[in-house]
């Protein structure tokens, strides 16, 4: 089996993915293409992007890296200390998901063959960002541009790296 690790975020264009734990804008596209695409798969995150979710996000299996004791997570959650471990977790899955925050971003760059970016034409205030992106080792393979609308405030682009080996 050959395993392909996404790392899967949205960012501005000044790398802001978040502020006081909490999403800086609502695109409803953006939102259906990132349950389309880990529907099914497993979700790696840090504590404190769990901890922004409302609730478990169903039909993914959620591996979350902390150091904080087990108990305070629900038993439907697997817990580990750190980013080789979550990876360990996925064995049964091909293609899991880096779904953040900014410390695990940082972690998985080494580690991940692809990124999945929604890049958000727009500059914000923000306490978490995404790391750049090496043009040396990372090829842009699609892109596809979205612009503003009635639902959405901001115009976007999803945009799909690929590792250069």
């Amino acid at each position: 089996m050959k395993k392909t690790i996404t790392i899967i975020v949205a960012a501005a264009e000044n790398d802001a993915i978040g502020k006081n734990n909490d999403l800086i804008w609502s695109l409803p596209d953006d939102l259906k293409r990132f349950k389309r695409l880990t529907s099914g798969h497993c979700i790696i995150m840090g504590r404190k992007t769990f901890d922004s979710f409302p609730g478990l996000l169903p039909n993914r299996k959620h591996i979350i890296i902390s150091t904080k004791n087990e108990k305070y997570f629900p038993d439907e959650v697997s817990v580990v200390s750190n980013f080789k471990d979550a990876l360990i977790e996925t064995r049964e899955d091909e293609n899991p998901f880096v779904i953040g925050g900014g410390q695990i971003y940082n972690l998985a760059m080494k580690y991940c063959d692809k990124i999945e970016l929604t890049r958000v034409h727009e500059e914000f205030d923000a306490d978490t960002f995404f790391p750049k992106i090496n043009e040396n080792e990372w090829e842009l393979a699609e892109e596809e541009k979205h612009e503003k609308d009635e639902r959405h405030k901001y115009s976007f682009t999803y945009k799909t790296y690929i590792k250069i080996k």
